[in-house]
This record gives C-alpha cells, structure tokens and sequence, in this order.
C-alpha cells in the first residue's frame, strides 16, 4: 500500500509499504480522507522545537522515523483484531489521534492529556496514520458516524473538535457575541461551533481577501482587520459594548491584542493557534477590564461526539473551504498551506 512516510526536516515521501494487521483490541481501516492541519506544518518545518528528540523512538508510543503522518482521518473497518466486540466489519469512523499520554506529569494528573509533553498522537509520534490506503488502530480510539455523515465530513471531526473545544473554553452563551480571529480551518470551525452554540452575533477578522469570502460565502459577518476599521466593526456588532469572547486562530501576535481591545469587560480571549513567534502587550488592560486570556488545545472524547452530532445536525456547511487531492500531492500542500492560500485540505487515503 502506498502511504506518506515523514523521514525528518521537510522531507516527507509517498512509498510503498506493507499492509498493517489488527492486534488485539485493534482494528483495520481502509483510510478515506486525512486532512493537513498547522500542527502538521509544525512538525515538517520545525521538529527540532518538539519536546522530543523526532530522530529517537518516541519515549513513550515507541514510534521512530520514519513516520506515517495524518492524525485528521476517517475511514472504514475491514478487519477486527482479537477481542473487539464494540465495532464490526463494515463500520465508518473518524479517528480520535491521542494514542498515549504519560499519566504521571501536572498535566494529566489534573486531566489535560493534550498538554502531556510527551503526548502522543496518531500520525505524527505513535503508529499508524491517516496518509495510508489503511492503518490499525485501537477500536476504542473510533467514534462511529451517522449514515448522514459521510467519510469526507469525518475527516473533518478532529479539526472541527479544536474550534468546539475554544468555543467551550470561552464560556460563551447563547445570544453572546464573538470575535473570530483568523479564518483557517480551526477559525471557520470556531465559527461554526458558536453558531451551534446559539452565538449569532459573530465578526470574523481576516487579513486574506481569499479567506474573508469563503467564510462570508458560508454566512459570516467579515472585517479585514489591515485595510478596515476592526475596533469600528467591532463596536458596530456589539452597540459599542464590545465582545463577550474572542477566538484567536491566526498564530499572529497582532490578533491577540486586537482581540483583547475588542473584549467588553469581563470578556475572554481563548487562545488555539500555534505561534511561531512571541510577542508583547499591554497587561495593564487586562486589569483595567478584568479581561482573560486563556489557551485551548485539544479537545475531549465527548467533543468529539459533540462535533457528530451537529455534523449529523447539519451544523456544518464544506462548501467552498475544502479541497480534496490525491496522496500525491502532500507535499505540495503542505507548501501551498505554509504561504497561506487555501482553507482545508482533505487527502484522498485511498
């Protein structure tokens, strides 16, 4: 089967390997579609910054170079391993990633696998992967889909989870407001999940002309927060009250602290983007407004499910924002997706 096999440092090769089988209390999938996210991009470009030495087994899933990628996937079951009862031949699934956490750390003793150092996912530092015709995984790492729900929407479960979770860990209500800054596929996610929330009035700041009209192609309210008045837009949405919450996707300094001037007081920015660089600003409006800046990362199983059930709802829209190529083109995707074009890309597995 042919599979995308990470080998180190921007070099990823589609190869031939052989067929995995299921273990006990593992399954065989046949992969649909993986999608490429910025945790990807991270992992090409910069694996020297991960808290583990990539070149070294993976210290606690065991996982070497090279490595399957693909930790955003769906497929379907064609093998049981000995012991699975849960699941049969024939299901359809996206694929919760977190394969190992190290149980012992601050982290996980307070429930927050997600922020393990040593955690490991899926398709990027523990066996198996989305970028493969199939893979073996844990049959309890499987959350069934809906017949309503198709493969290609499952493949967008775990990055639709990230926004899910930012918006839960906003604390937003229905009938809120919100600022979604930047609109990639975990700011259009965000998006959509407050929408699920009951949160209607949504601005969604975007410096790229392409991004801002395949959001507002979806039905959000946009603002380009370089060559428009964002503060303006803002206080247009709010009465001049500002934001309940804000959303930063960007991975840019400058929308955290437009999105903390956007806040009314007592509001909260969540933080899910990775950053590349670090930055400065004002703490004294932090205090002046009693505002919060809290981190999202991750999500929980029952997030997952969330996400299924609004996706089986008719919650989420992938007109215009998702592209599907072939296994072929990974590379050129990920190289496509580091410059900024695009929304989602979905990888055909198989």
């Amino acid at each position: 089967m042919k599979a995308a096999l990470f080998y180190g440092k921007e070099d990823i090769r589609i190869e031939e390997v052989g067929e995995p089988s299921p273990g006990p209390g593992q399954v065989k999938l046949r992969n649909a579609y993986s999608g490429i996210c910025g945790s990807d991009l991270h992992f090409y470009y910069f694996p020297e910054a991960l808290p583990w030495d990539v070149t070294q087994a993976h210290p606690l899933s065991g996982a070497t170079l090279p490595q399957v990628l693909g930790h955003e996937f769906a497929g379907t079951v064609v093998e049981v391993g000995p012991g699975v009862t849960e699941v049969q031949v024939g299901d359809r699934a996206a694929v919760f990633p977190l394969a190992v956490s190290c149980g012992q750390c601050a982290a996980c003793r307070r429930g927050l696998p997600f922020s393990c150092p040593m955690m490991g996912s899926i398709g990027a530092s523990a066996p198996g992967g989305g970028l493969s015709e199939y893979t073996t995984v844990s049959a309890s790492a499987l959350h069934l889909l809906p017949e309503n729900v198709d493969l290609r929407m499952g493949a967008l479960v775990e990055p639709m989870a990230v926004g899910w979770h930012a918006v839960a860990r906003s604390g937003v209500e229905a009938g809120g407001t919100a600022l979604v800054a930047g609109a990639g596929p975990i700011g259009i996610g965000a998006w959509f999940a407050l929408r699920a929330r009951g949160v209607e009035k949504v601005l969604v700041s975007e410096p790229s002309a392409d991004r801002r009209a395949i959001i507002a192609a979806l039905g959000a309210t946009v603002v380009d927060p370089v060559g428009q008045d964002l503060a303006a837009a803002v206080a247009d949405l709010t009465d001049g009250a500002g934001v309940d919450v804000a959303v930063e996707a960007a991975g840019a300094g400058p929308a955290i602290t437009s999105a903390l001037a956007a806040l009314t007081p007592g509001g909260r920015v969540v933080v899910v983007s990775l950053h590349e660089h670090p930055m400065e600003f004002q703490p004294t409006q932090l205090m002046m407004g009693e505002t919060e800046i809290v981190g999202a990362v991750g999500y929980r199983p029952e997030e997952f499910d969330a996400v299924i059930a609004a996706m089986a709802d008719g919650v989420y829209d992938t007109t215009g924002w998702v592209e599907e190529i072939p296994l072929s083109g990974v590379v050129d995707a990920i190289h496509a997706l580091r410059k900024g074009t695009g929304a989602k890309v979905l990888i055909r597995a198989s």
